[in-house]
């Protein structure tokens, strides 16, 4: 018999779902994880892992508000460190979750369905920590929020709806509610079978309260779809508009690197692909813990690997209308621009940005790459690194280099920015885990619809 991670023979394309599979054992297999009384010991390994990273950051968050944004390593003229760097990237991650979820449904990709649970899962809690970020930028979240959001005052003083931090709190917020609304509808039905599955009473009244009286009607299935997919609709532009509008807080401004017209679809593109490395980085590892190598089969790794390719070649070619653009303008800040990316001090955060994000994701041409797991485990890794470094270059190098060498400067970051970063890795892999133990990492409902017994026979 043909194992999970075995290719089928040359000309036939991996199955969506392993064979063999029914109604029965489908539901047992996945509820089983959420609805066992013996943990995996590995689950508690990495949640204790998680959460010392977890009181990593909220040290250093701690600290940060006692004693201010001087501990980081921003200064003038880098006023923009690690924290927008890290904004900038988690949004990022979160837009795979929204692509493969409303993009993918609408143009009916069956091959969305073992995998968008748990992509939207990564939105919310990639959104979560990128909302962090401007926070705790400003030094003094308590006075951020009595000035930057839009309310009636005595004093008649609003915010300046012109700044691209506005756009910020507007287009993030609203990402984050659509995203959630979509995970949480579509979590419903599988509340109700988690529900009638449980052998426990308390879990029953549990899971029979968020499953919201779900009963499986005519009614309910009519309600629950035409939600979903206006749902699905409305997330859609956000998947283009979100990043499109982080793009423009650099876009808009007048620095050397920053000032041009195509950051909107550049940032677009380079969210796709980060968010789908990431995909990536969280199926592989669950379908192996768990074994649900014949729910996550290596059709969707392959997929999942050729949108990478796809938006890679995209971002390839952004670097490159980058760097020509500089050239091309003939300016000398924008041929400085291009000198400093190339031989100025902080040149090899750029080359290793070359060959973590172009050089070696050219190996997913390879069909052996696209269908070994750890191999694309490992490029999904390089690829979100190299997207780290693409908006450390975006950010830090256009700053430190401005229009008068006498205010020129270097930025060095220190252990309370690594701590920050590192601690929110761990409140993402703390609230991933937690999400995979209690709720249903694939959907059931979804699931069921690609099984053979579910075509109806005409």
């Amino acid at each position: 018999m043909q194992g999970p991670d075995q290719l089928p023979p040359k000309g036939i394309r991996p199955p969506i779902i392993g064979p063999g599979q029914t109604f029965g054992t489908l539901t047992d297999r996945i509820t089983g994880i959420v609805l066992t009384k013996h943990t995996p010991i590995f689950w508690f390994a990495i949640v204790g892992f998680a959460l010392m990273l977890f009181g990593m950051l909220n040290t250093a968050v701690g600290y940060l508000l006692m004693k201010g944004t001087g501990i980081w390593g921003i200064n003038i003229p880098v006023g923009w460190g690690f924290a927008i760097v890290n904004f900038v990237w988690w949004i990022g991650i979160g837009h795979a979750g929204t692509l493969i979820s409303a993009i993918l449904l609408l143009f009916k990709q069956s091959w969305r369905t073992s995998i968008n649970r748990f992509a939207e899962a990564m939105t919310i809690f990639a959104v979560m920590q990128a909302g962090l970020f401007p926070l705790i930028h400003t030094g003094r979240p308590w006075l951020a929020v009595y000035w930057l959001f839009p309310y009636p005052n005595s004093m008649g003083v609003w915010p300046q709806f012109r700044s691209p931090l506005i756009w910020d709190v507007f287009a993030v917020s609203t990402y984050f509610t659509v995203s959630f609304l979509f995970w949480g509808i579509g979590l419903i039905p599988d509340f109700a079978t988690l529900r009638d599955s449980a052998k426990s009473l308390m879990v029953r009244r549990i899971y029979g309260l968020f499953a919201m009286g779900w009963r499986g009607s005519a009614r309910h299935w009519h309600r629950y779809e035409t939600t979903y997919m206006l749902l699905a609709g409305l997330a859609t532009p956000l998947v283009l508009s979100v990043h499109s509008v982080v793009s423009l807080d650099f876009a808009v401004s007048v620095v050397p690197g920053w000032h041009t017209t195509f950051f909107p679809p550049y940032f677009v593109a380079g969210a796709i692909y980060s968010g789908f490395a990431m995909v990536l980085l969280l199926a592989i590892p669950f379908r192996y813990l768990y074994g649900m190598q014949d729910f996550i089969t290596l059709r969707h790794l392959q997929n999942a690997a050729k949108v990478m390719l796809a938006t890679g070649m995209i971002v390839a070619y952004a670097y490159a209308l980058e760097m020509f653009l500089g050239w091309y303008s003939h300016d000398k800040y924008e041929l400085a621009m291009v000198h400093n990316r190339l031989h100025g001090p902080y040149a090899p955060y750029y080359f290793m940005l070359i060959l973590c994000n172009i050089i070696i994701p050219q190996s997913l041409w390879l069909n052996k790459v696209r269908s070994t797991p750890w191999m694309l485990f490992l490029v999904a890794v390089v690829v979100n690194a190299g997207m780290w470094l693409e908006r450390f270059v975006i950010v830090v190098m256009s700053l430190q280099r401005d229009f008068l060498p006498s205010s020129w400067g270097m930025y060095w970051f220190t252990k309370w920015d690594v701590m920050i970063l590192v601690g929110t890795m761990g409140f993402f892999t703390l609230l991933f885990f937690l999400f995979i133990r209690f709720m249903p990492a694939i959907s059931i409902t979804e699931m069921r619809t690609l099984l053979p017994q579910a075509k109806v026979k005409e």
